[in-house]
């Protein structure tokens, strides 16, 4: 079993910056597949951007690429999600997600694929 734990959510204004942080419990998650997707109300849950932890490869939504960046800090098994130049589309609650199964670039984007959730953090993006 696998437990994740997110952190770093808040409310910025358009154009800002935030930085959201999930640490990892339990069983090792060396090869993972690691990420974040992100669910607004009403919408269904996205992927946002996610990592392999075999790899470090990583993949990106269309709507983040080039603003958001996915890392892994090994020694303190957290993984990082740093946001740029975050607009009012960005609002939502982001989770952590973990994947025994590893990433590929067909499916990376799944969310049956991952069996592991954390709690969610909410960002909150204003004009």
């Amino acid at each position: 079993q696998v437990q994740l734990v997110e952190s770093g959510g808040g409310s910025v204004q358009a154009g800002g910056s935030l930085r959201l942080s999930c640490t990892a419990s339990g069983d090792s998650v060396g090869g993972y597949c690691m990420g974040w997707f992100r669910q607004s109300p009403g919408e269904e849950r996205e992927a946002v951007a996610v990592i392999s932890l075999a790899t470090y490869y990583t993949y990106f939504d269309d709507s983040v690429e080039g603003r958001f960046t996915i890392s892994r800090d090994a020694a303190k098994n957290t993984l990082h999600l740093q946001m740029n130049s975050l607009n009012i589309e960005d609002t939502a609650t982001y989770y952590c997600a973990a994947s025994q199964r590893g990433c590929n670039s067909v499916s990376w984007s799944y969310r049956e694929r991952y069996n592991y959730w954390g709690q969610g953090t909410q960002v909150t993006v204003s004009s």
